[in-house]
């Protein structure tokens, strides 16, 4: 049984869809006190630090492996969070139309509790992401549904922003919160 530790909703049905037997714990983990100038080491620490903190509360023999995970969307070299408000939402996306941006996730995997400790399986998978060139009027709907609040990068895939995005360059699944690829790689080491 797979642990994931997460809070993400977008994850957990990743992991419904791929038929991967899983449970959730939430791991609390103050993302503001990791820091890192570089994107792709900060997720994966961020992934770590997830993973290891809900390592550290384990107490179920039947959970085999830990999961951590973290995505940061990276366009132009700044890396763009959840945005603070509709007004920020709207000028990402009149930056970010048409043009392309990094998505990346960092992975954590650690044995579960009764089996042989092994150093954590860590990587950041990235995957480019290009937008659709939107009108004004597209992206103002858009992020008046509120979902790009809610979103690193500000926009999902799996919703309503998924048909603003033209093209993807690497894993699908990636953008959501995820590899899978690299999960059905990874399981079968812890």
């Amino acid at each position: 049984m797979l642990l994931l530790a997460s809070a993400s909703p977008a994850r957990r049905r990743l992991l419904e869809q791929a038929a991967i037997p899983h449970r959730v714990e939430i791991s609390g983990v103050d993302e503001e006190a990791i820091q890192d100038p570089d994107p792709i080491a900060l997720v994966r620490r961020l992934a770590q630090a997830k993973a290891l903190a809900v390592r550290s509360q384990l107490k179920d023999d039947a959970i085999t492996a830990v999961l951590g995970c973290d995505s940061l969307f990276v366009f132009a070299g700044e890396v763009f969070g959840k945005p603070a408000d509709s007004a920020q939402a709207v000028q990402r996306w009149q930056l970010m139309r048409g043009a392309w941006g990094d998505l990346h996730t960092g992975h954590c995997l650690m044995s579960g509790l009764g089996l042989t400790s092994q150093e954590p399986l860590i990587a950041c998978v990235t995957t480019r992401v290009m937008f659709a060139d939107l009108s004004d009027q597209e992206i103002e709907a858009y992020v008046a549904s509120g979902e790009p609040l809610r979103c690193a990068g500000g926009f999902a895939l799996e919703g309503l922003g998924g048909s603003f995005v033209e093209r993807l360059d690497g894993c699908y699944s990636n953008v959501i919160g995820l590899s899978l690829p690299l999960l059905r790689r990874w399981l079968p080491q812890v």
